[in-house]
């Protein structure tokens, strides 16, 4: 008999202004179990700018209250008899997505994050699939515990800094994909530029210098270029200014991975970086909207701009195992998870270097 409770416990967001400060907590039920189902007692959970966004309602219009967090991580005290890659007691975790399909070509190739009919969100999403949860609301990680769908629950390797893993079943995984799907490291792309050094860039820095790339980040001023260099940067460029940065570095780049969410970013200049043959890839997501560029930049120049959503569950298995067999360290801050508004506000203020964790102490997280 499991001894979850009936009810969570969360810090949600009950308004707009919840970014501010404003969070509280709150009880609800989460998703009707089924035996596909992993109920998590959450120990850390990553504060991911999604969270602020949806939280703000600055994506959309959200139902309120809502718990956000997608970047969970705990124990698996809960366990459904048709998962059999999990068992109770083990450490898992879970992304942005807890849910789709599972039956369409895209989710059949390890592409799940592109559904034909469409993802959940492991909050401000509604399960669709046939059973007791359909039409049910999801939940994030600023709670006690989680309960998911166990096809979207990794496992962690031991020997892995929980507090490390957590902000990269978001965040990292966000830019490992798009780095290992357009060969990051290889003859494909051995020079590799990082638009934004914030929580995802700093990622970014930090698996492609691991994958043998050759790195340049790419920001609006100096003021992280030590830090960069530190991640394993071996150039930066600073945009404030003239264009001088254009044409001192045009046609150096093999892949750009944007994560700024600056819907005034410079992204002619940024596309002059590219090689013929290169890509430009969005992973940030500006409120409103990016610059206009005439087609004839990239007919001209032969260059190609896309975008890449979070990352499958095996990729973010694959991702967690070049952390522990590289050891990589994520640059991550931790608080209590009791201290939520204090995190939020500090990193809405852009304050974080680099990624926040918030820690449930009563569920055996570490400070």
């Amino acid at each position: 008999m499991s001894n979850v409770p009936e009810q969570f416990e969360g810090w949600a967001a009950h308004g707009k202004d919840s970014v501010k400060g404003n969070f509280k907590k709150w009880k609800y039920t989460p998703k009707a179990w089924e035996e596909t189902d992993v109920d998590i007692k959450i120990q850390y959970c990553g504060i991911c700018a999604s969270d602020l966004h949806t939280a703000s309602s600055g994506w959309g219009e959200v139902q309120y209250p809502i718990v956000v967090g997608h970047e969970i991580l705990g124990e698996a005290v809960r366990v459904g008899k048709e998962v059999k890659h999990v068992k109770v007691g083990d450490i898992v975790g879970v992304g942005a997505q807890c849910g789709s399909c599972l039956g369409c070509d895209p989710c059949k190739t390890d592409n799940e994050q592109y559904c034909n009919n469409g993802q959940v969100g492991t909050y401000n999403g509604k399960f669709y699939l046939d059973g007791p949860a359909k039409g049910d609301r999801s939940q994030g990680g600023y709670s006690n515990y989680n309960r998911s769908p166990g096809h979207f629950v990794v496992k962690i390797p031991d020997g892995l800094d929980p507090a490390m893993a957590a902000p990269a079943l978001c965040g990292g995984v966000t830019v490992y994909s798009p780095l290992k799907r357009y060969g990051a490291g290889t003859d494909k792309a051995k020079d590799v530029g990082i638009i934004g050094l914030g929580g995802l860039g700093h990622f970014g820095v930090l698996f492609a210098s691991h994958m043998g790339a050759n790195v340049t980040v790419i920001s609006h001023s100096n003021s992280k270029e030590q830090d960069a260099k530190k991640m394993g940067a071996s150039k930066f460029i600073a945009t404030h200014g003239d264009d001088k940065w254009v044409k001192e570095n045009k046609r150096s780049l093999d892949l750009i991975v944007c994560t700024t969410n600056d819907p005034k970013m410079p992204l002619d200049g940024y596309l002059k970086l590219l090689k013929p043959g290169g890509r430009l890839i969005f992973v940030g997501l500006p409120e409103s909207g990016i610059p206009q560029v005439s087609p004839a930049q990239y007919i001209l120049n032969n260059i190609f701009v896309g975008g890449s959503a979070i990352g499958s569950p095996a990729e973010i298995s694959e991702m967690l195992t070049l952390m522990k067999d590289t050891k990589i360290d994520a640059w991550v801050k931790k608080y209590n998870m009791d201290d939520v508004n204090t995190a939020v506000p500090s990193m809405e203020n852009g304050e974080a270097r680099y990624r926040y964790v918030l820690v449930n102490t009563e569920n055996g997280g570490k400070l």
